[in-house]
């Protein structure tokens, strides 16, 4: 299936074959965006908002496009410590002529604005747009940070990928999970949860009102439902099987140490951020769209625990497409208190499946020389390379480039513990399988979040 402008939106086998037949490391002008993907998806009634993805899975990264067919009123709030955006201080003039095109998300930190300002181009490129100073494209936006050491490349969301999410947005449907800018996202670093995480959306409508509220969840804390409970995290070996957040949080700082009663916390990320958007169609005046901004991130407090840290970038937008006058709405309090709520449901629709570690087979699966017709050095990128070696029936990893391979580290080899004739694993916190599915093909936690290197 294909959208207007040609990009597939669909057809993952598709990509995987495309995928291998690329060399390691290769450049942003050989990738191919793959648009609206995702199984799990929200849907809803509201022709004027639309919706585009689009997403690298050789990254994994991804971008989500909000448009809304004219120009729409806009407040931004801002609290976290290292926030990435484009043009925030514009919102904040407080103008009360709509002025607002499109909101877009993306990963690969600062490098990933480029996204932004590609939506506004795009505009201007098919037209809807131009350059009458009454007629120019503005888009905001924000970044999320998926970078470093949980994915084995740099590849970022360019303006190549934001435009063909643009162009492929589409009324009433959002993919949930680990897709679009949420594509590799991840939440509780803080106390080393590195649990996998995503986007999120939700929406509910009271009488005339509709309201619906997006998020890419990337949080330094702990996304948490509504009665405590942590609702994803790898969690250490010695931990509670229910974990509160606020067991955690009123530990600290010794929750995260590795002494805390015996619980180790293991390593933290500190490059986390959540962007979130909430959209109704009710008429507000600019006092009231900044109280919904402002009354809504700080909602969210309750589901990411702890939330808006010195090391997370949150940002949130608020829009009003006024479609409906305030007297056929609710009091703007009543409004941000519900728009709060369906927020909290956003962050709770945005984790994904969590992946699971295998369990090793309890004696060798291959023969000696199977085995030795796996070693090799597999290249990820132009910063990572892992050398396998054979040592009768067992095999044995090693980083050998400037950086490690997750489990797999750069100061002594590790032992991969056979699960079948093509996969192995690392057992430890964090679940790592390897599977040789091809000759000279390495392929690192295979599915939705794999990294492949070749021979």
């Amino acid at each position: 299936m294909k959208a207007k402008n040609g990009w597939k939106t669909s057809g993952f086998a598709l990509v995987l074959g495309l995928l291998a037949a690329m060399p390691a490391g290769a450049g942003q002008e050989q990738l191919l965006p793959m648009v609206n993907a995702g199984a799990k998806q929200l849907t809803f009634d509201w022709p004027m908002l639309r919706i585009g993805t689009g997403e690298y899975q050789e990254g994994p990264t991804g971008v989500t496009v909000f448009t809304f067919g004219r120009k729409v009123h806009a407040a931004v709030d801002v609290r976290g410590g290292g926030p990435g955006t484009v043009n925030t201080d514009f919102l904040r003039l407080g103008y009360a002529v709509p002025d607002l095109d499109a909101v877009v998300f993306a990963g690969g930190s600062w490098y990933g604005l480029e996204a932004t300002t590609a939506v506004a181009t795009a505009m201007m490129d098919d037209g809807y747009r131009g350059g009458a100073w009454d007629n120019i494209a503005l888009s905001v936006g924000a970044i999320i940070y998926d970078l470093g050491d949980r994915r084995l490349n740099e590849i970022y969301p360019d303006k190549k990928l934001a435009q063909a999410a643009y162009r492929a947005a589409r009324p009433g449907i959002f993919p949930l999970g680990a897709q679009g800018a949420g594509r590799l996202a991840r939440t509780g670093g803080l106390f080393g949860c590195n649990a996998a995480s995503g986007q999120g959306g939700a929406f509910k409508q009271v009488g005339a009102v509709k309201i619906a509220a997006f998020t890419v969840v990337n949080a330094l804390g702990v996304v948490t439902d509504r009665d405590g409970n942590v609702v994803a995290c790898h969690k250490d070996k010695d931990w509670p099987k229910v974990l509160k957040a606020a067991d955690l949080v009123q530990g600290m700082p010794a929750s995260r140490k590795p002494d805390w009663k015996g619980l180790a916390t293991g390593k933290d990320e500190r490059r986390n951020t959540t962007v979130s958007l909430v959209v109704t169609n009710q008429k507000l005046d600019q006092a009231e769209l900044e109280r919904l901004a402002v009354q809504v991130h700080t909602s969210m407090a309750r589901g990411l625990q702890p939330f808006a840290t010195i090391f997370d970038g949150d940002v949130l937008y608020a829009v009003s497409t006024a479609e409906i006058e305030e007297a056929q709405g609710l009091p703007s309090f009543d409004l941000s208190t519900v728009a709060g709520e369906v927020m909290w449901d956003a962050i709770l629709s945005s984790v994904p499946e969590q992946p699971v570690a295998p369990k090793p087979a309890r004696k060798p699966v291959l023969k000696p020389e199977a085995v030795a017709a796996l070693a090799g050095d597999y290249v990820f990128s132009g910063h990572v390379k892992v050398t396998v070696t054979a040592e009768g029936d067992r095999l044995y990893a090693q980083a050998t480039g400037e950086r490690p391979a997750f489990a797999i580290k750069k100061d002594a080899k590790v032992e991969l513990l056979p699960v079948s004739a093509t996969d192995f694993t690392i057992p430890g916190r964090y679940p790592l399988t390897a599977r040789f599915a091809e000759q000279g093909v390495l392929v690192l936690n295979p599915g939705h979040l794999e990294q492949v290197g070749r021979r």
